[in-house]
């Protein structure tokens, strides 16, 4: 069935004005200035009334079989749900391993990936976790890369934490470099995705890196860089080097930075947004240690902070169209996810409606609609058992 989202006004990411959107299969089929006259075929009109309609959200690090695990079994945090995605208008996503990538397996997340891509996203993964050496599918980043569909690159391996292995320079520089060439061999992302802690090494490692090798620096993507304001500005020199840096839509605190802030620097300074991503770490723990690396405090990440980052942005008066690209366009483009992250002819029918007041009122993902009227309407298999 054809259907025609009419009369919505589209940032795609940059804004379009009213627009009538034809979806077909999981394809935009077209984006027309006035409504089509299609006669004989069975068409499903939508309309949108002027609500604004933006590119479906991508997601670059969930924790898609959970999180934890820093306070014994029974803390592990339980796999990741496809409606508390959706409902943040998340309709791409990455998954990670974390700390533990000993009871969590490569085999279980890349199985859970490809169970988000049966109930309707699209999907990918890190292969690794923190831990040196990577605890990889298939015994290298290389083939692992090369050979499994759903993994694009290495993540979130763990520098400046007490929790990391402490990887040398050439253990790091070496798993960067297979990255490289994997993404090369295979036009995925071929990316390091590191985690970054609380250590006052911050991102010393990848800014030698930069200096003492020929590897790119799209290659390096630090990611929870907000959660201290030196480290931050530490990655704000990586930006202005070519990296592109991920901040996490999570409580900063009184040492972080929040993620609107981070947007609002990077737009005020006259930074590339292309060079800045926003995730979720969803269904990751938020622990908090004592000097002694003992956990005091434990939550949880949320896939709907992300919505909340650009709710926040909207109130404080900043076009949607120059907030969006960390979320839509940068993510993309750092994944090569070539018809993800855009609302254009030929591309994925991933599509978020917003409503008067910001919030998501409807997402389709792959052509499908998953979330109506605020109102979840596909469910993961084992959800509300």
């Amino acid at each position: 069935m054809i259907t025609i989202l009419k009369n919505a006004d589209v940032y795609a990411p940059e804004h379009l004005g009213l627009r009538h959107v034809v979806v077909g299969g999981d394809r935009v089929l077209a984006i027309l200035v006035d409504p089509p006259a299609l006669q004989g075929i069975d068409v499903n009109i939508v309309d949108v009334h002027g609500q604004r309609l933006i590119p479906g959200l991508i997601d670059g690090h969930v924790h898609a079989t959970g999180g934890g695990g820093e306070s014994g079994p029974a803390s592990r945090v339980p796999p990741i749900v496809l409606s508390s995605l959706t409902k943040a208008g998340i309709t791409s996503c990455v998954g990670v391993l974390g700390t533990d990538c000993t009871t969590r397996t490569m085999r279980d997340l890349v199985a859970r990936t490809h169970g988000l891509r049966a109930e309707g996203l699209s999907s990918w993964c890190w292969t690794g976790g923190y831990a040196v050496p990577v605890g990889t599918l298939t015994g290298s980043v290389r083939d692992d890369i090369a050979f499994v569909d759903a993994i694009i690159g290495v993540g979130e391996l763990a520098i400046s934490d007490h929790r990391s292995s402490q990887p040398t320079f050439d253990e790091v520089v070496r798993i960067a470099a297979d990255c490289h060439v994997g993404g090369l061999m295979t036009g995925k992302a071929g990316v390091l995705h590191l985690h970054l802690g609380d250590g006052v090494r911050g991102l010393s490692l990848i800014r030698r890196a930069l200096d003492e090798t020929e590897l790119p620096a799209r290659t390096f993507h630090p990611t929870h860089v907000n959660r201290r304001r030196e480290l931050f500005e530490e990655a704000i020199d990586l930006v202005k080097r070519g990296c592109t840096i991920d901040v996490t839509a999570f409580d900063p605190g009184d040492d972080g930075i929040s993620v609107e802030d981070c947007v609002e620097r990077f737009i005020t300074d006259g930074l590339p947004l292309e060079r800045l991503t926003i995730s979720s770490d969803g269904s990751g723990c938020l622990p908090t240690f004592n000097a002694q690396g003992e956990l005091v405090h434990m939550d949880i990440g949320r896939p709907g902070t992300i919505t909340e980052a650009l709710q926040a942005l909207l109130r404080r008066g900043r076009p949607l169209s120059s907030i969006l690209q960390p979320v839509t366009t940068s993510v993309a483009s750092l994944l090569r996810l070539a018809d993800k992250g855009r609302i254009a002819h030929g591309g994925c029918a991933d599509l978020v409606v917003l409503g008067d007041d910001h919030a998501v009122v409807d997402v389709m993902a792959r052509g499908r609609w998953m979330v109506r009227d605020g109102a979840v309407a596909v469910r993961g298999m084992f959800e509300g058992t």
